[in-house]
């Protein structure tokens, strides 16, 4: 049974930092895609960094590139968001996906607001 438990959220002042991680279990976790999304209120969910199971990115949103950091774990099947110069607009709750076949999987979300 696949499962994703995100952690690491919390409250930031504009200009912190905080870093997500997303423990994994249930699949070969080594050689999956893993993703993070955040969704932000009145907003539709979208897509923030992925990362290949060799630790290349397959994605890295136009408005966290050079900010945000994805990275991986495969000895402890953990994936990380590592998140700088926070800004009031990354205020969201923030998903891990992993993909099986034609299903998607998500994990409970971790919310991170940045606020003065």
């Amino acid at each position: 049974q696949v499962h994703l438990v995100e952690s690491g959220g919390g409250l930031v002042q504009p200009g912190g930092s905080l870093r997500l991680s997303c423990a994994a279990s249930g699949f070969t976790f080594r050689v999956r895609i893993m993703s993070w999304y955040r969704q932000a209120p009145g907003k539709e969910r979208e897509l923030v960094a992925g990362i290949r199971g060799i630790g290349t990115i397959t994605d890295m949103a136009d408005s966290v590139k050079g900010r945000f950091t994805i990275s991986r774990d495969n000895d402890r099947d953990t994936v990380f968001l590592q998140m700088n110069a926070l800004k009031p607009e990354d205020t969201a709750i923030y998903y891990c996906n992993t993909k099986l076949g034609d299903k998607d999987f998500w994990g409970q979300g971790t919310l991170v607001t940045v606020s003065s």
